[in-house]
């Protein structure tokens, strides 16, 4: 095999293993975050949904009842919402001497100051944050066509106090920078630590199967690309987990006044409005404690089963394909 065509097919490989993650991620995984997010803000619910089968049921309910669109619904908030934390810390660190990255030689100085800047970035994106997460779990039967653009205005109109009338027991900005930025900043270091474990796992697990025979171009390049994959899987996983109860009480406190009208998810049709009165955070854990049970923190949790289910799919197909295009080219 020619190195130029290694070249290439080393390029495409890497384009297309990374599309299809990205497509995984942020696609292909919002029918599930949709889900996710309304068993989350429904105090009302007898059924928790904890596993992919109770999951797969309400999700046929609402496609059959609403159109796919009800599965799909603010997915280009979410993009929005991405570009506004990746546009914030980009700016932030321009005008600041906070880092971006953390290097080698870190010190607790420089650790100090890079998760500064993270928790600025989530405080810049917290509105549009809200916005988004209305939209996702706000229901299509009552719901306007709203433009892609829609996320931002509402997003801008909740930091001037206008736009969408709200009610009194909207929570002010301040009161939510607190879960906002602690969500953010653990799922950021825990996602952070176990990326760079399983990366250091993988890597010296290839670096001994390489020593000990010699590896063939393709496993070569398998070790090249899937190693980061696997880490970043992981990482996401463990984080999303851990932090499950955490984001419950993030999403409730987020909802809570805004008006919102959401989907009955015991039922998959018929709509229910959120009408918590939430003090705080400490408040809302005490509730749905009290109310709910410890269970009542996992509402939802099936969905994330199928997530990353799905995830791990794509990932082994993307390899399967990968190789045997590989195979055929040497």
């Amino acid at each position: 095999m020619e190195l130029t065509q290694i070249e290439q097919l080393n390029r495409f490989a890497g384009f297309g293993i990374g599309l299809a993650s990205l497509f995984t991620e942020n696609v292909l995984a919002h029918p599930c975050i949709v889900l996710r997010r309304q068993c989350q803000v429904n105090y009302h619910a007898r059924h928790y949904h904890l596993t992919p089968f109770t999951v797969i049921n309400i999700m046929y309910s609402f496609n059959k009842t609403q159109g796919p669109r009800a599965l799909w619904k603010g997915m280009g908030s979410t993009f929005i919402v991405q570009g506004v934390t990746l546009g914030a810390e980009g700016i932030i660190s321009e005008f600041t001497p906070l880092p971006r990255e953390i290097s080698h030689k870190w010190n607790p100085k420089r650790i100090g100051e890079h998760l500064l800047l993270k928790s600025l970035t989530y405080v810049v994106a917290m509105p549009f944050y809200s916005a988004s997460l209305i939209e996702t779990v706000q229901s299509e039967i009552i719901r306007d066509n709203t433009g892609i653009l829609e996320c931002v205005k509402e997003g801008i109109g909740r930091v001037i106090g206008l736009g969408v009338p709200h009610s009194k027991r909207l929570l002010p900005l301040l009161s939510l920078v607190l879960p906002t930025v602690l969500h953010g900043l653990l799922h950021y270091i825990i996602s952070s630590a176990i990326q760079k474990f399983v990366l250091l796992i993988l890597k010296r697990k290839t670096c001994n199967s390489h020593l000990a025979e010699s590896t063939s171009p393709v496993q070569s390049m398998l070790d090249a690309y899937f190693p980061e994959l696997i880490a970043n899987f992981a990482a996401s996983l463990c984080s999303d987990v851990l932090l499950y109860p955490l984001e419950t009480v993030l999403h409730r406190l987020h909802i809570q006044g805004t008006r919102t009208i959401i989907d009955n998810t015991d039922l998959g049709y018929e709509v229910l409005p959120i009408n918590t009165q939430y003090e705080g955070m400490r408040d809302c854990i005490n509730t749905i404690r009290q109310e709910e049970g410890m269970l009542g923190f996992y509402k939802g949790f099936g969905a994330v089963i199928i997530q990353y289910t799905l995830h791990a799919a794509v990932l082994q197909i993307t390899k399967i394909i990968y190789s045997t295009l590989l195979q055929n080219s040497v």
